[in-house]
């Protein structure tokens, strides 16, 4: 079983969203797992999972309708892209492994190319140049500024395809990594700045919080400001951590949280960890709740 996580540069328009989920859909053997859509960021994320030859068949044709239904030359967000069909993580589930699913996101990655003329870029574990690791250093300078640069400068050429971009779907950024939980927090103010300050101070590459990848951004249509971010390892730096740091950050500068919000799915083991850090629970274990606990006595009768 694998998991993949689409990231699409579409977030308005419902009818779009249902065409790509229906194109994910249409792949026997892949069930999609949860949808999500933001209007600021102009942006949806698709969860689904299978076994690796669906999941693989069902990332290829989400990448050819996202080519056909989206035009990054008319595109606007918040949210920093590169692609119509922007980012293409895949993520092992059961006995798959991170080594089965840099080997499907090259796989895939090539197909792409050869059958639709997007070029692509590989990030986390399946980059193949050191400096592709990180997303945000493969994005940098979005759409706009790398299909120029892919032109000229060799560092920016994608890895697959190219060496421009397509003209109107960019390309897609694809990895393989572990489980990542995409958590923002709103705050009641209109004020940029502060959003951009919390994210500053939180962010691991600033010295904040381990595994922890933050943005500040405007959500215009609520009148509030967010703080975008990725938790890269919630075993390192758990929700409940995150929340309480903005939450005194927030309390400092005299600004109320509004709410957060979960996108895509999240591990149990994240939730629960969560709760218990809240609650403040010094001795708390996975087989204290009640469900977990039965599920593995089932397992060892069966």
């Amino acid at each position: 079983m694998v998991e993949c996580v689409p990231n699409f540069s579409e977030g308005r328009n419902v009818a779009t969203v249902d065409s790509l989920e229906r194109a994910i859909a249409s792949v026997p053997g892949t069930v999609v797992l949860h949808r999500t859509s933001d209007v600021d960021h102009n942006r949806s994320v698709i969860t689904f999972a299978g076994q690796a030859a669906s999941v693989a068949e069902s990332a290829f044709r989400a990448a050819a309708a996202a080519q056909q239904l989206i035009d990054l030359r008319s595109h606007s967000g918040v949210h920093p892209r590169v692609g119509a069909l922007d980012v293409l993580p895949f993520v092992p589930l059961e006995d798959s492994t991170l080594e089965d699913c840099i080997e499907l996101t090259h796989r895939t990655g090539e197909r792409i190319w050869r059958e639709l003329g997007i070029p692509v870029y590989f990030y986390e574990a399946a980059a193949r140049r050191p400096d592709r690791c990180k997303l945000e250093d493969v994005r940098r300078g979005q759409f706009e500024e790398l299909r120029k640069l892919a032109m000229v400068d060799e560092s920016k050429m994608p890895d697959v395809g190219g060496p421009g971009l397509h003209p109107s779907a960019g390309a897609v950024i694809a990895g393989a990594r572990k489980f990542l939980i995409a958590f923002n927090i709103n705050l009641r103010t209109e004020d940029l700045d502060v959003a951009k300050e919390f994210a500053r101070r939180i962010r691991a590459s600033n010295g904040g919080l381990p595994a922890v990848k933050a943005l500040g951004l405007a959500l215009s249509s609520r009148h509030l400001v967010q703080v975008s971010m990725n938790l890269t390892d919630f075993e390192q730096t758990g929700l409940d951590t995150v929340f309480e740091t903005v939450a005194r950050l927030a309390a400092e500068r005299g600004v109320e949280i509004e709410e957060s919000e979960l996108i895509g799915l999240l591990p149990r083991q994240a939730i629960e960890q969560a709760a218990a850090g809240f609650l403040k629970l010094g001795i708390f274990e996975t087989q204290r709740v009640v469900e977990n606990r039965l599920e593995t006595l089932r397992m060892r009768r069966a």
